[in-house]
């Protein structure tokens, strides 16, 4: 399996684009950080390295960093779009609180089955998926939690 700069690097170089010193911060900053954040919070933390990186710069190359297949995009109800990783990490699913916000990821193989089945039936060939199941968390179930 290749190193994502690899796979960074090989992307720009098939749309004739260069890795700038400032892209290098925010790959280096994406690929440091796991977890769901916001582009927001990516742009807060490349400027701790870099303050001169402007926002549109961030959102630029977190675009880059999807198209090239090292980042996810979860449209997580309410809220900024949150990014993940997702070269190199196996795939999952998240259940998302509505209330808090909260993010669980899920793994379920029987559920990834009858989704590539599905596909089959309709003829199409997966190239990637999502699912997002929203409720309530065990925490927010208990009314003194709820957002009213």
């Amino acid at each position: 399996m290749r190193q994502p700069h690899e796979v960074f690097l090989d992307y720009l170089r098939r749309r004739n684009l260069n890795m700038t010193p400032q892209r290098a911060v925010i790959v280096e900053t994406f690929l440091a950080t796991e977890g769901h954040f916001s582009c927001e919070e990516l742009c807060t933390m490349v400027r701790k390295a870099d303050a001169a990186i402007g926002q549109a710069t961030v959102y630029r190359t977190l675009k880059l960093l999807v198209d090239s297949g090292l980042a996810e995009p979860l449209l997580a109800g309410e809220g900024p779009v949150l990014y993940e990783h997702s070269y190199g990490h196996g795939h999952h699913d998240h259940l998302v609180c509505l209330n808090c916000n909260g993010k669980i990821e899920i793994v379920d193989q029987v559920i990834e089955d009858q989704q590539e089945q599905l596909a089959r039936e309709h003829g199409f060939t997966l190239t990637r998926h999502s699912m997002i199941l929203y409720g309530l968390c065990p925490r927010c179930q208990n009314s003194d939690h709820r957002k009213d």
